[in-house]
């Protein structure tokens, strides 16, 4: 018996099957095979050719270039620098703007600085009428001792601004003091106005040109109106009526990105400005428009962030009539604008047309084999189908011993003939 059946696989791979094509009276099944081919043709030309364009051979290697400029002047009376006029030069770093821009909005100043010893918490902060409960809940506790071997010389103080002395410095009267550091003193201040220094930051207006080329399809464009007025970059302001004036107040664009520019001016934060360039390169360049967008990329508005915000320090160095160097520290507060630029272009092309085409016909014969798999092995009727649909014909025959008999009035065809 085993070696006639592997005998009879053998010769089987020798069968040639051709298909039979049986009309199935059921309509069921026949609603089923319409529904399908129509979701079928509504995905081919709905999504894949009209929304998303599957007969245009697409570019996305944007290449792009961004320059940006800002323009605005903020006075200041404090304790520490007087009267001051700021301008560009002062509140913008780098002076330079390209796809990235700081803007200071508040500072925190500490003037005449040298380097020598003093404590590495301030006495306000930790001396005093303080009691020890209260010392041990300053923001720097690796500086605060109770004897000069809790400050050994030449260690540095972990998030402080010097390096240990081996002296333990107190006020009269207390449990705990400060050691002392060799540092630059007086130590920064802790302190930050309560309001932000410039606030009126929020009416300064930056310009921010951007150049975009599609190298596929030697496409170029800029987001600045193509003019020969000189007075219109001077006058005009972004809005969705004017795309192509690349003038924006900044107050503008954090309340666009959902934030409040007065409260994000005293802790800082970061902005993010997107510019999206999506070009149907088969309709005429005037169609292809920037679309901007904004959003605060910091993580203000995450639970429990206690580093949200932006700030970095710098300083401004000189040298009194006696040789002697000091600085003026700034603890700078602000927002930093990042621009990002993206897109994609299209143009048709046939041979993504002709792939797209052939794959929903491939979708199409697909569906077709769906049904036929409901026709023969899910429904009722499944066995009287199969036996209609596969017949075995022997070439030494000239008739199928299965084969349905023909009366006068039925067709091969209604019966799955070859």
């Amino acid at each position: 018996m085993g070696q006639v059946s592997w005998k009879g696989l053998f010769l089987s791979l020798f069968d040639y099957k051709t298909e039979k094509y049986v009309i199935a009276k059921n309509k069921k099944v026949g609603i089923l095979y319409r529904v399908v081919q129509l979701s079928i043709l509504a995905y081919l030309v709905g999504w894949v050719f009209v929304v998303k364009k599957g007969y245009q051979d697409t570019d996305t290697s944007l290449q792009s270039s961004v320059i940006t400029k800002l323009k605005g002047v903020a006075f200041t009376n404090t304790s520490e620098l007087g009267e001051r006029l700021w301008d560009v030069a002062d509140y913008v770093i780098p002076p330079q703007g390209e796809n990235v821009f700081f803007v200071m909005t508040n500072l925190i100043v500490t003037p005449n600085q040298r380097q020598t010893t003093c404590p590495e918490v301030g006495r306000t902060e930790s001396f005093g009428s303080q009691t020890p409960t209260k010392l041990g809940s300053v923001s720097i506790p690796d500086a605060l001792c109770y004897e000069d071997e809790d400050c050994p010389a030449g260690q540095a103080v972990v998030a402080g601004n010097g390096v240990k002395t081996g002296r333990c410095l107190k006020d009269r009267d207390s449990v705990r003091g400060s050691c002392e550091v060799l540092a630059w003193c007086p130590v920064e201040k802790r302190s930050k106005p309560k309001k932000p220094l410039l606030g009126s930051a929020e009416n300064f207006t930056v310009y921010i040109k951007n150049s975009i080329r599609f190298p596929k399809f030697k496409f170029s464009k800029m987001n600045v109106l193509a003019t020969n007025n000189e007075s219109y970059l001077k006058t005009c302001r972004y809005s969705t009526e004017h795309p192509y004036c690349p003038i924006f107040h900044l107050g503008n664009i954090v309340r666009w990105a959902g934030n409040d520019f007065q409260e994000m001016a005293l802790e800082g934060g970061v902005i993010g400005i997107q510019i999206e360039w999506n070009c149907d390169l088969d309709r005429a360049p005037s169609e292809c428009n920037p679309h901007y967008s904004f959003s605060r990329l910091d993580n203000k508005f995450a639970e429990k962030s206690v580093s949200y915000g932006y700030n970095f320090r710098f300083a401004k160095y000189y040298r009194d009539a006696e040789g002697i160097e000091y600085r003026t520290l700034f603890k700078a507060y602000g927002i930093r604008f990042d621009v990002m630029v993206n897109g994609k272009a299209g143009k048709f092309n046939i041979i993504p047309t002709v792939i797209n085409i052939g794959s929903g016909l491939a979708l199409m014969g697909a569906g077709a084999f769906f049904c036929d798999l409901v026709l023969l092995y899910l429904i009722k009727k499944s066995n009287f189908y199969r036996g209609k649909k596969y017949e075995e014909v022997k070439s030494s025959s000239r008739k199928s011993l299965n084969s349905p008999t023909l009366n006068e009035n039925q067709s091969p065809d209604q019966l799955g003939g070859l």
